[in-house]
């Protein structure tokens, strides 16, 4: 709650942000389209609430998730507790392939950091999650994570030929076939 999750998103798919974000309720959803050399990845991003009274809805957006962001504000420890919990639960249910980033946000507010960054990252570490320092409000890292996870993605799901091969077939003794004949 707080550390910035929907700012984040807003920063990526809008490049907006707002001082005043309200507090996202139950979740909203997202869509953004990153085109790489090997790939073009949509995203479609569900960002959940993060007050406690949403917590049980959230398996319902992570569930079957190709990637997850974990969001922690540098400048509060309970935020990195609380996304400790959130990592473990990520753990226990979400998909075993999931690829899962550790965020520390806010590191436009150096000064009043209490999560130093060798705590993050060694947590990260520990858990085999990626870890990167952002700030939505001055954008720091934030394309960064998002084309971090794509390439990712990319690598992790072999790209697909879309479309539909269609067959032509020659028509029985000149009766013409309709659809409903």
């Amino acid at each position: 709650m707080g550390t910035g999750k929907t700012s984040l998103v807003l920063r990526f798919v809008k490049g907006q942000f707002s001082d005043y974000q309200e507090s996202t309720i139950g979740a909203a959803f997202f869509t953004q389209v990153l085109s790489l050399n090997e790939a073009t990845i949509k995203f479609d991003i569900w960002d959940t609430a993060g007050q406690e009274r949403y917590h049980s809805l959230a398996p319902m957006y992570y569930r079957g998730a190709a990637a997850a962001v974990v969001v922690y504000d540098i400048t509060s420890s309970e935020s990195f507790e609380r996304a400790k919990k959130w990592v473990q639960e990520l753990q226990r249910r979400g998909n075993l392939n999931l690829i899962t980033f550790l965020v520390a946000n806010k590191v436009d507010l150096e000064e009043k950091r209490k999560v130093g960054n060798e705590e993050g990252e060694l947590y990260a570490k520990e858990n085999g999650m990626s870890f990167l320092e952002t700030s939505a409000k001055t954008a720091q890292n934030v394309n960064e994570l998002f084309y971090e996870i794509a390439k990712r993605l990319a690598k992790a799901t072999p790209s697909r030929t879309t479309g539909i091969k269609l067959h032509i077939q020659p028509q029985e003794s000149g009766r013409r076939l309709f659809c409903c004949s």
